[in-house]
Parts: C-alpha cells; structure tokens; sequence
C-alpha cells in the first residue's frame, strides 16, 4: 500500500478528487496550507491595519490544499499518472508535489477488517 500526498492549488482540488473517485479510493482527506517551495510567488499589496500602504511584498508562503490518501500499490502509478496529465496545462511554472511513502498495514475500527480490502469505497 501507499500513501500519497498531494500538494495542490485549491482551483485543482475537485479535479483531483474526481480522479481519485474514479480510482475507486475508500477515503481522502484535504485540508488547507501555508507553505514555501519551488512555486514562483508573485508580488502583493502590503497592508498593514487594512489599510493599503502603496509598496508591494512577496509573501514567503503560499495557500496550497494538501489531500492525504492511501491507495493500493497496483492503483498508485496510474493516480499519479492522472493527476500529472490532468494538472499539464500548468506545466511552464511549479504549482504542486506528489509524494508517495510506503504502509505496512491497514486497520478498519470497528470491522476490524485490515490491509488492502480497507481502501477501497463499498
């Protein structure tokens, strides 16, 4: 099994999850961020008191939604594969990260069920 974390910009979130129903994944979660990477970070007015001041900043960090999901090791190239086609028209500037990470086991509460047989939706 895999987990994979996805780094995205909000606009793509319903894309991505689209694929991820479409892969028949069991469960996501999604939350927004702040943080610095690779991403080109553009110039924004400075406000101090809500109030404009005339000088521009460039933030340190960036919004991004993070999703969290463990797949199967046999789905795992094929999701990532479309989440990279499906997010292409973006690809002159860095805007996201996948990264993938090994699980050993997979336990339902409640059932008691384990292992792949958990990830997938009813």
């Amino acid at each position: 099994m895999k987990e994979i974390s996805i780094y995205i910009r909000k606009d793509d979130l319903a894309q991505v999850t689209e694929i991820l129903r479409k892969h028949n994944v069991g469960g996501i979660s999604f939350y927004e961020i702040d943080g610095a990477g690779r991403t080109r970070r553009d110039a924004v007015p400075e406000m101090v008191r809500s109030y404009m001041t005339g000088r521009t900043i460039t933030p340190e960090y960036i919004k991004r939604t993070k999703i969290e999901t463990v797949v199967t090791d046999s789905a795992m190239n094929q999701i990532v594969d479309d989440i990279l086609n499906a997010l292409r028209p973006h690809a002159q500037e860095a805007h996201g990260m996948i990264f993938i990470k090994d699980v050993s086991d997979a336990y339902e509460i409640g059932t008691r069920e384990r292992g792949e047989a958990v990830l997938s939706r009813k």
